[in-house]
């Protein structure tokens, strides 16, 4: 039997509200990037590569409803899984018109057995108009906004040419809020030059923000990105497993309970993967921090403090 986790996880966050297994399924809608494109740069963020992320499908000719229906196939066998959530990943899935949007969104609930929706984006890729849309599914469908935010420091985003501001994010979470739809922070630990106290910073910002989870990303080095050649230079030093290790577990003391867990670590592509060669054992590494909250004897929340007390 599996051991009960010490931080309120994902899988069983989707278990207590749909009382069984649900499966996400990665989408890519063929869509770009402002950092990519060049309204804010060409060269989109130092370690992210030609794919943002993404799986390729649309680039081989796949719709949206048909890598719904192959990803299935792939959960029913692997996790015997009858409910799904469309996973909007590749590069920023708001980054083009309502027409657009609309028609994405409802292809995913033209397919059976479709719960709901997680989009990933940026926080300076929304607007009223957008949102409005968005929440008109929350009526029906579990729906989730995934902002990536990387870092509660403007010297970082800078380094790593995110092309926005913390504050930009801050905006982006006060124009979702109260529309019914779930808010969900990515933040990357080991970014060049930020220290513990820096990556805690950013975990005590997000614990008084307004957002509902939180996915936990390792920076690694992805072949033929900017990052990549940092790192051949020597100019870039990823954290060894340890220090990962004990940095989430720190991070997650920070977190109130209420925030859901939807990520402790990454899961590179072992053709891609660069460096740290540990990224590529994610079940390792996953232990390692149950074992080490154990060991610990701590849990998410632990040490957070609701701000003004």
């Amino acid at each position: 039997m599996e051991k009960k986790k010490r931080y309120s996880d994902y899988n069983t966050y989707l278990r207590q509200l749909f009382g069984q297994r649900v499966q996400k399924i990665s989408i890519d809608a063929g869509l770009s990037c402002p950092n990519r494109d060049g309204v804010l740069s060409k060269k989109g963020c130092i370690y992210c590569n030609l794919k943002g992320s993404g799986s390729g499908l649309f680039a081989k000719g796949l719709s949206i409803k048909e890598q719904i229906e192959k990803g299935k196939i792939g959960m029913i066998k692997k996790y015997k899984a009858k409910k799904f959530l469309a996973y909007f990943q590749s590069y920023t899935n708001t980054y083009t018109s309502y027409e657009l949007l609309q028609q994405m969104f409802d292809e995913v609930f033209c397919c059976e057995d479709m719960v709901g929706m997680s989009i990933g984006t940026r926080p300076d890729c929304i607007d009223k108009q957008k949102l409005d849309l968005i929440a008109s599914y929350t009526k029906s469908y579990l729906v989730w906004l995934e902002y990536g935010l990387q870092s509660a420091h403007n010297t970082t985003l800078k380094t790593i040419n995110r092309g926005h501001r913390v504050e930009d994010f801050f905006k982006a979470v006060d124009l979702t809020r109260g529309r019914g739809i779930n808010i969900c922070a990515h933040v990357i630990l080991g970014l060049p030059g930020e220290d513990r106290k820096m990556m805690l910073q950013t975990a005590k910002m997000l614990a008084d923000s307004h957002i509902n989870g939180v996915k936990i990303h390792l920076l690694y080095v992805i072949k033929g990105t900017r990052l990549d050649q940092m790192w051949k230079n020597g100019d870039y030093f990823p954290m060894d497993q340890e220090e990962y290790v004990n940095r989430v577990c720190d991070f997650l003391e920070l977190l109130p309970k209420r925030i859901i867990i939807q990520r402790i670590t990454g899961d590179p592509h072992s053709d891609e993967l660069r460096a740290p060669l540990w990224a590529g054992r994610y079940r390792e590494t996953f232990n390692m921090i149950q074992t080490t909250l154990e060991n610990r004897d701590t849990f998410q929340g632990k040490r957070y403090k609701k701000k003004g007390k």
